[in-house]
């Protein structure tokens, strides 16, 4: 199976599905990406392995540094419906990315890569795939290489960052353990937020437990602060490290 790439065309017409404060919403394509520069990938399906543990969570992470080099809007695409893609939105708490429905597979249809996953019992889908689109008009794609299984090799966030600017400064990787009622973990917190830098947080006694705590870092005290891998300490560590 061959894929053709559109660099250079225009988006074709359709309408896609959201639910919002109003309800479930149409949005047509052409006003999706009139005078906007948009980042859209598509993917095979809503809560499957990949498209959950690693492709729309990375956009997501990389939303404000894809901002800072002029994208407007982040779109995740899905021949699912809308109320499955709000769904997994929320499960992911993938807040920086719009996630639309292509609920018939017209768009997708129309961009030539809706494929037949019957023999997943998937019925149509979209094949995985990223694009940059100027005002309508496809600048840029990466598609999937035509291979068994679903390849994940170039639609990826860091893969469109790199063509958009290579020497980009990429987001740093913060987690925050902490536990409900602690004020120095509310410390830790909003320094971080004053700085404008996104962490993921992991709640004692919800995401994980004090022996956990104690194998990670050897501490018994919370808040416990990472960054790309280090180990910060506390709230006033944590101070230290940005002063």
């Amino acid at each position: 199976m061959s894929f053709e790439n559109r660099e250079g065309q225009r988006i074709p017409s359709a309408d896609f599905k959201i639910i919002n404060e109003k309800g479930l919403q149409s949005i047509a394509s052409d006003d999706l990406f009139k005078n906007k520069k948009v980042i859209l990938f598509s993917l095979p399906g809503a809560f499957t392995p990949t498209c959950s543990s690693t492709h729309l969570p990375r956009y997501n992470q990389l939303a404000k540094t894809f901002a800072k080099e002029g994208v407007d809007e982040i779109v995740c695409l899905s021949v699912n419906d809308a109320f499955v893609m709000k769904s997994w939105g929320e499960s992911q708490e993938a807040d920086k990315v719009t996630l639309l429905a292509d609920g018939n597979g017209e768009f997708t249809e129309k961009m030539g890569l809706l494929v037949d996953k019957s023999d997943l019992g998937f019925g149509k889908r979209s094949w995985r795939y990223s694009m940059l689109v100027n005002d309508g008009v496809i600048e840029k794609m990466f598609i999937e290489p035509d291979k068994p299984g679903d390849p994940f090799e170039v639609s990826d966030a860091d893969t469109m960052l790199a063509f958009i600017n290579d020497k980009a400064e990429l987001p740093k990787a913060i987690t925050v353990i902490t536990k409900p009622g602690c004020p120095f973990c509310t410390k830790a917190k909003e320094l971080l937020k004053s700085k404008d830098l996104d962490f993921e947080e992991v709640i004692l006694g919800r995401d994980a437990t004090s022996v956990s705590l104690a194998a990670l870092t050897g501490q018994g005290k919370v808040p416990q602060v990472f960054v790309d891998g280090k180990r910060i300490g506390g709230s006033d560590d944590l101070e230290k490290y940005f002063s």
